[in-house]
């Protein structure tokens, strides 16, 4: 079993920057493709990023790419999610996911990842 605890979220304004952080617990987080996903108010959750077990590997929804950037510190069993030139459109729940396959990354799927956290609010005012 994996415990995901995401936290980092708040209120920004447009334009601003925040960095989410997401802790693992277990001791197989470096096993494990990591990702990030969205959901607004009404809408269905949404791809934002991921990253394989190998860390130099990333891939990003086209409404993020190059705002912002995924990585991960196993030493720390932690995933990050710096978030630049925030928008009011990235006013979201913010959630990460462990896929233990490291698969999921080509789907990008949120069926296809295993354990999820309890989200985190963004939210950011124009």
């Amino acid at each position: 079993q994996v415990q995901l605890v995401e936290s980092g979220g708040g209120l920004v304004l447009a334009g601003g920057s925040l960095r989410l952080s997401c802790a693992a617990s277990g001791r197989t987080f470096s096993a494990y493709g990591m990702g990030w996903f969205r959901q607004a108010p009404g809408k269905e959750r949404e791809f934002v990023a991921a990253i394989r077990r190998s860390a130099g590997i990333t891939r990003y929804a086209d409404s993020v790419k190059g705002r912002f950037t995924i990585s991960r510190d196993n030493a720390k069993n932690t995933v990050y999610l710096q978030m630049n030139s925030l928008k009011p459109e990235d006013t979201a729940v913010y959630y990460c996911a462990a896929d233990t396959s490291d698969t999921a990354f080509f789907t990008r799927h949120s069926d296809d990842y295993d354990y999820w956290g309890q989200g985190t609010q963004v939210t950011v005012s124009s």
